[in-house]
């Protein structure tokens, strides 16, 4: 993957044609054409000579590598400038800060992402560029070269005077910021020489982004006359030019549709998946000894124990997803991270939705319903008494719709809500808020699932009573497989993981049915 890093020159020398600067600083935050990217220390090779490009144009080299270190706080180069025009121009612009900056072409080899910036490891550099927007301030020009020739003897010739003060003057005619370029040249550090042309076809404006804009627009009301054909050559709206109003796109991903939420799950007791085997099984008594009062001397009965094997189901659940390796090479850093975090979060809403159907499929019947203040009461008790009668055990967990949730938190008496903690509530029968999927109704730990009863969510099956050991969920880790496509060129990239939902008492689940 190849990306663009802006730094701004620290360097130029006027009198040898070299730049000069700082290219990379290790550990400093830029803007790359990748997004926010931090280049570790020694994470660039620079084995081989690079070219320097304009904005990163390859039919527009000015110069070529003549010297590159690197050392505990970045990379420092310099560059010697073709004796061409657009090498002449270049110069120039760098010593009158118009194009001031540095950016490193690499190929990216290692990174990782952190926290939403990409943090490079391993990089060739393939080239640099002189830009006129760095991102970092920390690496400025430090000499600019703009002639190998000595300076022409001073005793110039009237006609040689003469025709550079007319080219002078056709520049002034035709654009007055030529002529503090020019006259800029005249002077200590940057000296164009006679014998060099100068020539340009229209303003260099400064205007290059909404800042600047804004400023050449206060200046030209205040009768500024340059900033005056600045901002007309901006067309004075940036709306109407597009370029100098950039549309940035976000890190942060905006997600309503799925989480890492699995309150099913978490209501039933966890197991670890035996390592082998896509079934296993676990024994079970059916029958147990008894004891009665028996006369003297007489025979006891005999009661033996019996049991048997419950046999569970080992189940798969796999997601996939195909992209191609542009998207891959050419979008955000972040994209291949949430990409698998979502299809984790589609994984567990699968295992949730299995644990569900167990709990439908073995619970009790818990009879017809109404969910008003005396319904829920009824419910609930009937619920444990029947389950602590079929299991031996507590229900301790409710798991409740979204809908149903909302319900409860309605019910009333006389005004006063039931079930919220409110001070001087002395009627509270529970703990729940509006602000967590989860508190405490009539002593149990509620849990809001929104993958429970989705087809009627005040219907049959919206509220379970639950015995956590009577129903277990063995679960093994989860995979990731990534493949890369020859033929054409796509990545395809599997998740997966294996589980299983023993119900080892039925009637350990007690469900809610409507009237």
């Amino acid at each position: 993957m190849k990306i663009n890093f802006p730094i701004t020159l620290t360097a130029a020398d006027n009198r040898k044609r070299t730049i000069s600067g700082t290219i990379v600083t290790w550990g400093e935050r830029g803007n790359t054409s990748a997004g926010a990217t931090v280049f570790e220390k020694g994470s660039i090779d620079f084995s081989k000579p690079v070219k320097l490009l304009l904005e990163h144009d390859r039919t527009r080299p000015i110069g070529k590598l003549m010297d590159i270190t690197a050392d505990d706080a970045g990379i420092e180069a310099t560059f010697k400038i073709a004796g061409t025009i657009a090498g002449d121009d270049s110069l120039l612009e760098a010593a009158e800060g118009l194009r001031d900056g540095f950016s490193v072409g690499v190929m990216v080899d290692d990174w990782e992402n952190k926290n939403g910036v990409m943090s490079i490891s391993a990089a060739k550099l393939i080239e640099v560029s002189l830009v006129t927007d760095p991102a970092i301030d920390s690496a400025r020009v430090a000499d600019v070269a703009a002639t190998e020739t000595p300076t022409e003897n001073s005793e110039a010739t009237a006609e040689d005077t003469t025709t550079q003060e007319d080219k002078v003057s056709d520049i002034t005619s035709e654009a007055p910021i030529a002529t503090e370029a020019v006259e800029a040249a005249k002077s200590e550090p940057v000296a164009v020489q006679a014998n060099q042309p100068v020539a340009y076809t229209k303003p260099r404006s400064p205007i290059v982004n909404k800042a600047t804009y804004l400023e050449h627009s206060v200046r030209a009301a205040l009768g500024n006359d340059e900033s005056k054909l600045y901002v007309r050559a901006a067309d004075d709206t940036t709306s109407n030019n597009a370029g100098l109003v950039p549309t940035r796109q976000l890190t942060e991903i905006i997600n309503p549709l799925s989480n890492a939420d699995r309150p099913a799950v978490d209501s039933v007791s966890r197991g670890v998946l035996p390592d082998a085997g896509m079934t296993f099984e676990i024994p079970k008594i059916t029958v147990v000894p008894t004891v009665g009062e028996e006369a003297e001397a007489a025979a006891i009965d005999e009661t033996g124990m019996t049991n048997e094997f419950l046999s569970v189901s080992v189940k798969k659940y796999a997601g996939a997803q195909t992209f191609s390796v542009e998207l891959l090479d050419r979008s955000s850093p972040a994209f291949f991270d949430e990409l698998v975090r979502q299809m984790e979060f589609a994984y567990l809403k699968a295992t949730d939705v299995a644990v569900i159907a167990g709990l439908v499929a073995g619970g009790t019947d818990g009879g017809n319903r109404t969910l008003d203040a005396s319904g829920l009461l009824d419910f609930v008790s009937d619920g444990s008494v029947s389950i602590y009668k079929s299991t031996l055990g507590t229900a301790t967990n409710i798991l409740v719709s979204p809908e149903q949730f909302g319900a409860i938190m309605n019910l009333a008496d006389n005004g006063r809500p039931i079930y919220q903690n409110l001070i001087g509530n002395s009627n509270q029968g529970g703990n729940l808020s509006g602000q967590s999927l989860g508190g405490n109704l009539l002593g149990l730990n509620l849990r809001v699932s929104r993958n429970l009863a989705t087809a009627a969510p005040t219907g049959d099956n919206s509220l379970i009573l639950i015995n956590p050991d009577s129903y277990t969920w063995y679960e093994s880790a989860r995979t990731r497989l990534q493949t890369n496509v020859a033929l054409n060129g796509q990545i395809e990239v599997s998740y997966y993981g294996y589980g299983a939902l023993a119900t080892k008492v039925g009637a350990g689940a007690y469900r809610f049915m409507v009237a």
